[in-house]
């Protein structure tokens, strides 16, 4: 898993069911509004100050995602995607990376051909068992609340970006999975 994590370029990230819980609220004049997760958000922006490359695919089209990405340094965000794993070659192609280089986060059916073919393939506890079964790291965390950061937290940690004390380590990462499987390949 450490060979893994110290290869990633660029982590991508599905909106609904990742970085918010899956709910899409609509006002009653037809506006729809999300819920991000702040921490989810610093984790992002970390990744993003130590020159790993960050993207959104979507399968949904919202300016609330525009408005998300712009805040936390986004600049690859692609939505109204049918086929996200098209994105993931033209990214590979832009960047001149491989597969192998790059961690995606999703949770539901449109994300398996992505989730199916990178180097690190990431979940949220509360995605669906098709998508638990071809990911390598399942956080013990939903969608919405800290996934992202979780992976975030990972990256920098196997990058050296942030200090780590790999004593204290079990109890800053909740999932027991990444627990038992990073520290016993470390």
């Amino acid at each position: 898993m450490k060979e893994k994590l110290t290869k990633i370029k660029l982590v991508g990230f599905d909106v609904d069911g990742v970085l918010t819980n899956g709910e899409i609220i609509y006002t009653d004049k037809g506006d729809e509004m999300k819920i991000f997760n702040a921490k989810d958000g610093q984790g992002i922006s970390l990744l993003n100050k130590q020159g790993f490359i960050t993207a959104i695919i979507t399968a949904r089209q919202s300016p609330i995602v525009d408005k998300r990405a712009a805040d936390l340094g986004i600049k690859e965000v692609y939505q109204g995607v049918k086929n996200k794993f098209e994105v993931i070659k033209l990214l590979m192609e832009k960047y001149n990376i491989g597969l192998s280089e790059i961690a995606y986060v999703g949770d539901d059916l449109p994300d398996i051909c992505v989730l199916e073919r990178v180097g690190l393939a990431c979940c949220p506890a509360d995605a669906v068992d098709e998508v638990k079964e071809v990911c390598c790291f399942i956080s013990g965390r939903e969608g919405g609340k800290g996934v992202a950061r979780q992976v975030a937290d990972m990256l920098l940690a196997a990058a050296r970006a942030i200090p780590v004390d790999f004593k204290l380590m079990p109890c800053y990462f909740i999932a027991g999975f990444f627990t038992q499987f990073f520290f016993a390949n470390i």
